[in-house]
Parts: C-alpha cells; structure tokens; sequence
C-alpha cells in the first residue's frame, strides 16, 4: 500500500480524526521515509474503542490490556498506543516522528531497529533534530 493508498482508506475511515492517529509503518508512508507497507496501523482512544465494540467489532486484549480490532482486510486498531504528539498529513492524524521512535524502541524488534535507522536518516536529510 503506497501513501495514496492509504490516503484514501483514511478518508473513507468513518471515524473521528479526533479520536484515532495513523502509527509504525503506515506513518513511515505517509512521512515519505517508506513507499510501501503491508497494511495500516492505528492508535485510538478508549472512546473509539468503545465505539467499535458497540459497532459489532470483535477484539483480542493485548499483553497491555488494551484492545487490538481489525478492521477489514488491512487496518489494525490499537487503543491507546500512543507514544509523543500528533501531527497531520494532509489532514490526517500521524504519531509524530520521536512518537514513532520511541514506539518502535519499546517494540524492540529487529525491523523496528531499522526502521528507527531510516526514520534518524530521514531527519538528518530534513535537518530535524531527533535523537
């Protein structure tokens, strides 16, 4: 799924941009640092979770205790997985790129490591200040 892809998914999400924010490697997209990725993450709040549930969407409890639901095919919800600030693209809500640096620390996967190499790369060509 490229970053037009994804676009327009969001677009038709039929939830609040207030209560939800695009993370891991749909943001990457969306930011420019990768062109593709398999499908789409987000965060939410307590609030859309609970509207999920009451819109009929199953979940699986995280090793957090916070919900997980997929919604269709391609988009994975995660309530309240939110590390850092909110920015938007093109009005849409995506953890900022230190929210995704500490997320993906904290994930500690190998991946997620070079993820966070491409995303200090990425900063270092735009001269943003991320450690």
């Amino acid at each position: 799924m490229d970053k037009q892809e994804i676009i327009n998914k969001i677009k038709d999400f039929p939830y609040s941009r207030d209560e939800y924010w695009v993370i891991t490697g749909s943001a990457m997209v969306l930011y420019g640092i990768r062109e593709q990725t398999h499908d789409i993450d987000m965060g939410c709040t307590t609030a859309m979770a609970d509207q999920l549930v009451a819109d009929g969407y199953s979940y699986q409890l995280t090793e957090s205790g916070n919900r997980k639901f997929n919604y269709g095919d391609d988009i994975e919800i995660f309530e309240n997985l939110k590390c850092g600030s909110i920015e938007y693209i093109e009005g849409i809500p995506v953890l900022s790129l230190d929210g995704l640096i500490e997320m993906k620390q904290e994930l500690g996967r190998e991946k997620d490591f070079r993820d966070i190499a491409l995303i200090k790369e990425f900063c270092r060509g735009r001269e943003l200040d991320i450690e």
